[in-house]
């Protein structure tokens, strides 16, 4: 079987819920590529089906050496990056998340290849810019950490050569659920809270360190892995789609609403214990995150986004709890 869908990152959070949803669709003819290390992210892909895996670098050299044997590839879902909002190491960045693109990138509008990556709502900095996906004042975001620099670095190139008008650019939000496990400190709240409530029975949130935010009313713009992954398809399924799009609900809610969610989910009363934020991220904290949607919306998308209730109790109850994985309720 020659593939011909391209999911590089994916054996991690949202590549593998791209193979999954598209294994759903009943298509397999899909090559997947990621960094396989000695975490359990292998976990991601056993109860998935596709044609081919290859590392990472070793796709990068066949891409350089023998690009003729890509030549069945008409989609790319370019998943693959490094994700860490803590990550230090800037060059490392620069090379794995903006040269990479850049040469996959160039690959596919050489062959007219459909090509969507992953940007981030990381790119918007402290969110004081605004959160519009639009890119007439993409130059003057300011983002906070080097992971959100080094996107907001590919976004700003694919504009410069005017790439965003046959690609598409998904700046993700808090994007939660099932196959998360292997990022160990990057995984959402409710992986790390879900482990915190077995073992004591409370949730622990950072107090809010501005005045006019209460504790635990900090607000993200929470959505759900399964709902991330069907604008995505939508996006890559629509030839008219390109340029940069929020990928969120548009509709925020504090971390006290996610926590109780989750006591509501395992049918616990809520508990929650507020902590002081770390002093080395308390500049770099965001307390208001909201996707401007209405290019989304003016795509052709028009499916609600299932409720953050909804969305943590299928979490919970479908893949915490019974330890599983996305595609083991299909495999």
């Amino acid at each position: 079987m020659s593939p011909s869908i391209l999911v590089t990152g994916g054996a991690g959070l949202i590549g593998s819920a791209i193979i999954n949803a598209l294994n759903l669709r009943g298509q397999e003819d899909i090559l997947v590529t990621d960094v396989l290390g000695k975490d359990a992210k292998w976990k991601n892909l056993s109860p998935l089906r596709f044609a081919d895996y290859q590392q990472a670098d070793a796709f990068l050299d066949r891409l350089e050496c023998e690009p003729e044997s890509l030549d069945s590839i008409r989609t790319v879902f370019h998943l693959g990056a490094c994700s860490a909002t803590t990550e230090t190491d800037a060059g490392y960045l620069m090379e794995n998340n903006f040269g990479y693109t850049k040469r996959l990138a160039q690959w596919a509008l050489q062959r007219g290849i459909r090509f969507v990556y992953a940007s981030s709502a990381a790119t918007y900095g402290d969110g004081t810019l605004g959160m519009d996906d639009g890119t007439v004042h993409i130059e003057t975001l300011r983002p906070l950490n080097a992971y959100g620099y080094s996107k907001h670095l590919f976004d700003l190139h694919a504009k410069r050569y005017g790439w965003l008008d046959r690609i598409a650019g998904i700046k993700y939000f808090n994007v939660f659920g099932p196959n998360e496990g292997h990022k160990g400190e990057m995984r959402s709240l409710v992986s790390k809270a879900y482990e915190q409530i077995l073992e004591t029975g409370k949730v622990r949130l950072f107090k809010s360190h501005r005045p006019d935010y209460k504790n635990g009313e900090q607000v993200r713009d929470f959505v759900y892995v399964k709902d991330a992954v069907a604008m995505t398809l939508h996006i890559a399924d629509t030839p008219t789609a390109n340029g940069l799009f929020n990928i969120g609900t548009g509709a925020p809610r504090t971390w006290v609403d996610l926590a109780t969610a989750l006591f509501a989910a395992l049918g616990r009363k809520p508990d929650i214990e507020f902590i002081d934020m770390p002093d080395h991220i308390r500049n770099q904290y965001q307390y208001h995150t909201c996707a401007d949607i209405s290019r989304l919306r003016a795509s052709g998308w028009q499916t609600a986004p299932t409720t953050l209730e909804d969305s943590v109790s299928d979490y919970v109850r479908n893949y915490l709890v019974p330890g599983k994985h996305l595609g083991d309720e299909t495999a």
